[in-house]
């Protein structure tokens, strides 16, 4: 057993272990991120969650660089929206509802262009890609079983929306055990007073769903198992 490493997060010291540990980017896909996707449908302004981008390609590189897994996630569906139930299809008043065609193909279907994740955070070969119907990740996918076929005990989590994929996500991973840190720069809202309250309530009370960190902090601490240059 090596000796964990530390991140300065929220409330407290947040403490793990490279090996047991996997970093989860959550749907950062053309759909939520770029214009002409469901986010936008819904009246939202996409660039908002654009700033994620840059610190996210550096936790991207720092965390592969020191061997931790990564996991991506996209949210969608099945071209007959069969795993969509009526109730988050019909729910709220989009411009255009999921499996409708739109700019980047129809809308939240996988397969779609964007439904894809987008160029600027690609996956490498080797990293996987969990499709999902649901806003958590754990929700009727095989996740759990990867992670406990990995030996994961911690999770970094990354992606959008804070408030809802990156919520949903680290409150099911807290009933199971895991134990989470959110890295604030790195997971991005529609609302400003959304991402303010949904990080507030991650770290509360003692970090009832997690710890909460800059994603500096993170890359600081990956630092050490950095390989000299020859």
């Amino acid at each position: 057993m090596t000796t964990p490493l530390t991140v300065d997060a929220d409330p407290t010291s947040f403490l793990f272990e490279p090996a047991t540990t996997a970093l989860l980017v959550i749907d950062m896909q053309r759909d939520f991120v770029e214009p002409g996707g469901f986010g936008e449908t819904l009246g939202n302004d996409v660039s908002r969650l654009r700033g994620v981008i840059a610190p996210l390609q550096r936790t991207l590189a720092a965390t592969r660089a020191a061997g931790v897994m990564v996991i991506h996630t996209r949210e969608g569906h099945l071209p007959d929206l069969s795993d969509c139930p009526p109730a988050k299809l019909e729910r709220g008043r989009p411009s255009m509802r999921i499996g409708d065609l739109g700019p980047n193909g129809r809308i939240l279907v996988r397969g779609e262009h964007g439904h894809g994740i987008i160029d600027e955070l690609a996956p490498v070969d080797g990293e996987p890609v969990i499709d999902k119907p649901g806003k958590g990740a754990f929700y009727r996918t095989e996740l759990a079983a990867m992670l406990s076929a990995a030996g994961i005990t911690s999770l970094v989590v990354t992606g959008v929306t804070t408030e809802v994929c990156v919520h949903t996500t680290v409150r099911e991973a807290n009933d199971r055990g895991y134990e989470c840190l959110v890295l604030s720069d790195c997971v991005g809202s529609y609302f400003p007073e959304f991402q303010a309250a949904g990080l507030a309530m991650i770290s509360a009370q003692g970090g009832i769903f997690g710890w909460v960190a800059p994603s500096s902090a993170y890359i600081s601490a990956l630092s050490v198992l950095a390989t000299p240059a020859r």
